[in-house]
């Protein structure tokens, strides 16, 4: 079977990829590896979402499980279901920012943290084998549904970040991706006190509003209506409501590792301690977390919640569009994300564009270049030794760090970056790239791309396409 899991647990084409049969085995062996009394189960609002849950649900009772269903809900809803109702291991059906067309499965152990490494590998080894032991009749799993945990987990975060001053009522454009946060985020910053106003947020898993992935390119055309309802910011989701983009109506996209550093602010100003931060994060958060005289750890992506294991006194963990809040539970939760800066603009009584000025901006590029699945390895190998070999040679820089940690990444004298990493979800090559000024980064960017063209055609690549934004 080779491995299962990537960088954010398990995704991949419906049937091709991700099927029934998959999701049975897959129940049956994060429940017998974690010797599971009960199992939590939820659920996106994709197509394919139902039956892929219902095979979970089979596998899970197979071998003596009870599995409580807590139905079609936001993914931050199965860990915090997990260690509320204290199950043993949850799985949740997802595809996050995927097309439609694909599905998978996030799986979070009696921690209610996403598996470690070293989880998904002794899951793997599991299910390739076959290991688990079904029960006799008289010892299979319950099965029990708890629709009303929704409306708990609302009330539970509306709680913990309820505001303690009121310097003003914010305007809030949220797009909710016809996804899974529809009926949650809206409600949990509504009960904050803002005045919300909503985008696709009937659940379709069809995605009709837009993709569900929330890139700069895919919300900029939608800015008009944040400005045109005058808005104080713009929040957008993915399809399951674990990714938080956030836009300026005014000035559009805010990066989201200026994100990231907006909350370090926060954090550290209230206590000392590591920020365990992805390797695809720039100097904003370097600069924030050395003035503010934090640590800084750097991980590869999708095992930030690694780090919380190894530094007891991190304060946050997160990469570009997902946090995790220790204070809150050690899942990636972007409504918490959401209602955290919420209650920070009514308590300081700003809009986004001011709440952001005293966090540093750098002109930053994230791009995804598509190419044929059997040829990924061979053109990013290339596109590796062009980097390592000859790019600080054309762009007359001298290299002050790499780092290997996942993919490659170079960091420059002058500060400027740049980062190829593969996608572990899609048939992608990952492009992150920050300078200074725009015309170095634009040159830095060109460069790269070029000659993954020439790579890519050298190779017999019939696919070469490029998404992506080059944010000033």
């Amino acid at each position: 079977m080779g491995k299962l899991f990537g960088t954010a647990g398990i995704r991949g084409k419906y049937l091709k990829d991700v099927n029934p049969e998959l999701g049975f085995k897959l129940g049956a062996t994060i429940a017998f590896m974690f010797n599971a009394k009960s199992l939590c189960v939820g659920g996106d609002g994709r197509l394919t979402t139902p039956i892929l849950k219902l095979s979970v649900t089979v596998g899970a009772m197979y071998v003596g499980t009870d599995v409580i269903d807590i139905g079609l809900a936001p993914l931050p809803l199965t860990p915090w279901s997990i260690r509320k109702l204290k199950c043993d291991c949850g799985i949740y059906v997802t595809a996050s920012h995927n097309p439609p067309t694909d599905n998978g499965f996030k799986v979070f152990n009696n921690k209610a943290m996403e598996l470690t490494s070293n989880e998904e590998k002794k899951a793997e080894e599991i299910l390739e084998r076959s290991e688990w032991v079904p029960k006799n009749w008289d010892a299979v799993g319950n099965y029990s549904i708890r629709q009303d945990l929704i409306h708990e987990y609302i009330e539970e975060l509306s709680s913990k970040l309820s505001p303690t001053r009121i310097k003003f009522t914010p305007r809030i454009l949220i797009d909710t991706a016809n996804g899974a946060a529809s009926h949650v985020t809206p409600k949990v910053l509504e009960s904050l006190g803002a005045k919300v106003f909503t985008l696709n947020a009937n659940i379709d898993g069809k995605f009709p509003g837009r993709i569900p992935e929330p890139r700069p390119d895919v919300l900029e055309p939608l800015r008009p209506v944040a400005r045109d309802l005058n808005v104080d910011v713009f929040f957008a989701h993915d399809g399951d409501g674990d990714r938080l983009a956030i836009v300026d109506p005014i000035r559009g996209f805010v990066k989201q590792d200026r994100v990231l550093a907006l909350i370090a602010y926060y954090k550290l100003m209230e206590s000392k301690g590591s920020i365990i931060v992805s390797i695809d994060c720039g100097n904003a958060l370097r600069d924030v977390i050395h003035e503010l005289g934090g640590k800084l750890v750097l991980t590869k992506l999708g095992k930030t919640h690694e780090g919380l294991l190894k530094y007891g006194d991190a304060l946050m963990a997160g990469e570009p569009w997902k946090l995790i809040d220790p204070s809150w539970g050690v899942w990636v939760d972007g409504i918490y994300q959401a209602a955290f800066i919420v209650k920070i603009m009514i308590e300081e009584g700003v809009n986004i564009r001011d709440l952001m000025k005293k966090i540093p901006d750098y002109p930053q590029a994230r791009y995804s270049i598509l190419v044929d699945e059997d040829l990924r390895n061979q053109i990013y190998d290339a596109m590796k030794e062009f980097l390592s070999e000859k790019l600080p040679k054309v762009l007359k820089k001298n290299i002050a760090e790499i780092l290997t940690i996942d993919g490659l990444r170079m960091d420059f004298e002058d500060k400027s970056w740049i980062l190829i990493r593969k996608s572990g979800t899609e048939p992608k090559i990952r492009l992150y790239a920050e300078a200074s000024r725009v015309s170095e980064l634009k040159e830095m960017i060109d460069l790269v791309i070029t000659h993954a063209r020439k790579i890519s055609k050298t190779k017999g690549s019939k696919i070469f396409n490029v998404e992506g934004a080059l944010i000033p």
